[in-house]
């Protein structure tokens, strides 16, 4: 029935975007907000020249083009914190869940019935006996392999649940979208904390990758992927991007809760939160374009699933014409074969244009972040796809300035340490039966 939604899907298209820059009319000084509302142009330029000193100028007109290309403002006053893998980041929402006074509102793709996924239900079970409200969305194809008695269990206890854009026609309460998906991972505690990234809640993510580990190899394969804490008022924008996808599927109303309580600054970091949907107006697809458009020395992206789409490629290799040093981290062990072989299939267009190609090994990689340029850096859960980008509704946190671009690039490195530089000429030598296999996956990479 999945399948036959789908290909009934009339094949939307993304919008060009080569000339973007010039189509823009940004302003002088991009827009600030933070707890109190938005800042004068006065206070905005002042708090932009002192964040960013090095570089404010190409910084400022960047964040001013993405400003005009999304309509989302810059949020200031946060405090990012970096999480890797599946238990730092598992550790960090159970204790921000156990000290939830209000309510809890997760969004998540994949919420599996295993022992991470039943200690993370128990978890939300006990914190709505105790006079808390959690509400919970899930995707309806993420979680194709859960049973429904899973989650029956957590609306007894009081937990609202959510299913999105349900498979079934007959539980439908919108229009039947089977090929649009909620690849979302948001976690937002008390309208304070917020949490968002690759990671999803399932024991696949039990055991770390060796990031950052002296060890060169182990037995168990691990997962690598990137998550990020949330302090200050660009909670509130991930709290509206929850709500705004409850209401999307004409559910019943949430019980009142304090959603939206006072923010103050709690931190430095200016912060652009970017919430994509299928219909929409594609705006992390935007962001994506106009930053590596507008590079001048380094293009750094650690990306899952790399099918890019013809503008996307377009805009990485005339970067890499430019001289800009466009280096991409690849999965060298995955977890969906199909997708693999369709981003082979870009590998011999992107080495021969300059762009340097790495497969990280022992662990599945799962994270999609960016860095570029040193002050440009994002973390979320869109993939370089035509999927992310067309067909789901997705997250990224855009992060402007130096100090969070260093601990990425620093990350970046970190990562390259266990991956392999794929050459040209070794590539060309790749046998026979793969070239097969990259044809066949690109032939339907629309579809992945």
């Amino acid at each position: 029935m999945l399948l036959f939604g789908m290909l009934l899907t009339s094949c939307a298209s993304l919008p060009e975007v080569r000339y973007l820059s010039d189509s823009l009319s940004p302003s002088i000084t991009p827009t600030v907000t933070d707890g109190g509302g938005t800042l004068s142009t006065k206070k905005s330029r002042s708090l932009l020249s002192k964040r960013w000193r090095n570089s404010h100028t190409e910084v400022s007109a960047l964040a001013a083009l993405e400003e005009a290309a999304t309509g989302a403002p810059l949020i200031a006053g946060n405090k990012i914190t970096l999480l890797y893998d599946g238990p730092q980041t598992m550790a960090a929402m159970t204790k921000a869940i156990s000290a939830a006074k209000d309510h809890i509102n997760l969004e998540t793709y994949i919420f599996d019935q295993d022992e991470v996924g039943m200690r993370f239900a128990q978890l939300l079970i006990a914190r709505q006996r105790a006079g808390v409200q959690v509400n919970i969305i899930y995707d309806s194809v993420g979680t194709l392999g859960t049973p429904q008695s899973f989650f029956d269990e957590m609306r007894d206890a009081g937990i609202r649940l959510l299913a999105f854009n349900p498979i079934n026609p007959l539980k439908l309460t919108s229009p039947w979208a089977p090929n649009n998906r909620d690849h979302r991972k948001i976690l937002v505690v008390d309208g304070l904390v917020a949490f968002t990234g690759g990671v999803n809640i399932s024991s696949t993510y039990s055991a770390s990758s060796l990031f950052r580990s002296k060890a060169k190899r182990r037995g168990e394969i691990g997962w690598r992927d990137t998550h990020i804490k949330i302090e200050g008022p660009a909670v509130a924008a991930m709290q509206w991007t929850f709500l705004n996808t409850w209401a999307s599927q004409n559910s019943p109303d949430l019980p009142d809760s304090h959603f939206f309580p006072p923010l103050k600054e709690v931190g430095n970091k200016l912060v652009r939160v970017l919430a994509s949907e299928a219909g929409g107006d594609h705006e992390i697809y935007k962001a994506y374009i106009l930053a590596i458009q507008e590079t001048k020395s380094t293009v750094h992206i650690t990306s899952a699933y790399f099918v890019p789409d013809a503008q996307i490629l377009r805009a990485l290799k005339d970067a890499a014409g430019r001289g800009v040093d466009v280096k991409i981290i690849l999965p060298g062990v995955t977890d969906s074969d199909l997708v693999f072989h369709a981003a082979h299939s870009f590998y011999s267009e992107m080495l021969a244009a300059g762009i340097r190609i790495y497969q990280l090994q022992i662990a599945v990689l799962h994270a999609k972040t960016a860095v570029i340029d040193g002050h440009w850096a994002t973390v979320g859960s869109t993939n370089i796809d035509t999927r992310s980008f067309l067909h789901n509704n997705e997250i990224n946190v855009v992060v402007f300035g130096d100090e969070f671009g260093s601990a990425m690039e620093n990350a970046f490195t970190e990562d390259l340490r266990f991956s392999v530089e794929i050459t040209r000429a070794e590539w060309e030598q790749r046998a026979t039966g793969d070239r097969i296999k990259e044809w066949m996956a690109r032939s339907i990479e629309y579809w992945l």
